[in-house]
């Protein structure tokens, strides 16, 4: 396989990478993004498919702050249960 074959392979490989998360979902931002401790509890408000980067998310704090970057700074939120 040349040089060229595998390029092209690993570039259809990240573009089939599925996007599973849309406008309005909850999400956990990084630390390594927000410079904060702990993750933060935010809202996709926006999803890019950047020539560049691939994935771009962008999401919303409960502050107002927005915060963007690439799909693998942030994870879906899990819903927490609260047993009385």
């Amino acid at each position: 396989m040349s040089v060229f074959a595998k390029i092209c392979y690993l570039c259809a490989m990240k573009q089939s990478k599925l996007v599973n998360m849309k406008v309005g979902d909850k999400v956990l931002i990084s630390p390594d993004l927000t410079l904060q401790r702990e993750w933060l509890v935010g809202t996709v408000i926006q999803v890019e498919d950047n020539p560049f980067v691939g994935i771009v998310i962008s999401a919303e704090t409960e502050d107002h702050n927005i915060f963007f970057g690439q799909e693998d700074l942030f994870k879906p939120a899990k819903e927490e249960v609260c047993l009385p």
